[in-house]
């Protein structure tokens, strides 16, 4: 029981950094980036490149994957995003469908459909916790995942970019008055939800494969953990992430793995039946999604 547990809060943390930057993205700009994985997808992509081209030692290509993951939110917003920033929902959930099948077909075309291994950011034999084995890769993810939540609290808390960014998602108008360039709140928020999301990716790809699909049942959990924070709630992703991580496992080790993800929704319609806002949510964010 124990190790399905911690196996789960492992899975669990990439669902919760994923959900990370779909809540931040949504908090501030009010879009839900459909996109979020597969640009995750093409960071994972470049680091594996950096790695076997140009021979990269593991934390250069991680650390360049993260700066390509701001860079490329920052160009995905700018170029396409901002253009129905101010649309109707639908016209931003067309936007980024089409943002998610371009660059899924782009990376087909570049890099090929065939899934391939991906190395791990620290190698080593498992060893045992309170009769729990645990491998120094998963300690590794645990520990990415603390620490980016701490940052990620902190910044919205206590600095001037937090306080644009609260501004930003309270009041449009009222954040421009205070002389807040919200345009660059936006392409600083993209950069960031971009970077949360490109390091799931990189966390994801060595416990899977590295392939076109390898972030689909990410995005699929990280959306259902951002649907229990409300959308709204930067802990409640976290939170939330760890929650589906460890019920999916739980499900798919005392059933069968085909019924993670079924039962997975079900938890979710039963949850938002009960508290439509989510568990860490607010009504009106919720109609607004």
């Amino acid at each position: 029981m124990g190790q399905i547990v911690v196996s789960g809060l492992i899975f669990g943390c990439v669902y919760g950094l994923a959900a990370l930057g779909l809540v931040l993205i949504f908090r501030t700009t009010g879009l839900v980036n459909f996109a979020h994985g597969e640009m995750a997808m093409v960071s994972s992509f470049v680091a594996f490149s950096l790695l076997t081209n140009f021979e990269l030692p593991y934390y250069g290509a991680f650390l360049a994957a993260i700066a390509f993951s701001a860079f490329f939110g920052i160009a995905v917003f700018w170029v396409l995003i901002r253009h129905v920033s101010q649309a109707s929902h639908l016209n931003q959930l067309v936007m980024t469908l089409g943002v998610f099948l371009a660059i899924h077909g782009a990376a087909g075309l570049i890099w090929g459909h065939t899934p391939t291994s991906f190395p791990k950011a620290v190698e080593g034999k498992s060893f045992s916790i309170a009769g729990v084995f645990i491998t120094p890769n998963e300690i590794f993810v645990l520990v990415i995942t603390f620490l980016l939540s701490m940052i990620l609290f902190v910044l919205f808390r206590y600095t001037r970019v937090g306080l644009a960014m609260r501004a930003s998602s309270q009041d449009l108008v009222a954040a421009r008055l205070m002389g807040i360039n919200v345009n660059a709140v936006f392409l600083a928020t993209w950069a960031a939800g971009s970077v949360l999301g490109g390091i799931a990716g990189l966390l994801t790809a060595p416990f899977t494969f590295l392939g076109v699909s390898m972030m689909f049942n990410v995005l699929i959990m990280a959306f259902a953990a951002a649907v229990l924070a409300g959308f709204m709630s930067l802990p409640g992703a976290v939170i939330g992430g760890l929650m589906i991580g460890v019920f999916g496992n739980l499900v798919s080790y005392y059933w069968a793995p085909e019924m993670a993800l079924v039962c997975t929704f079900a938890l979710i319609v039963a949850v938002l039946y009960i508290r439509p806002q989510g568990i860490f949510g607010d009504a009106p964010t919720m109609k607004k999604v």
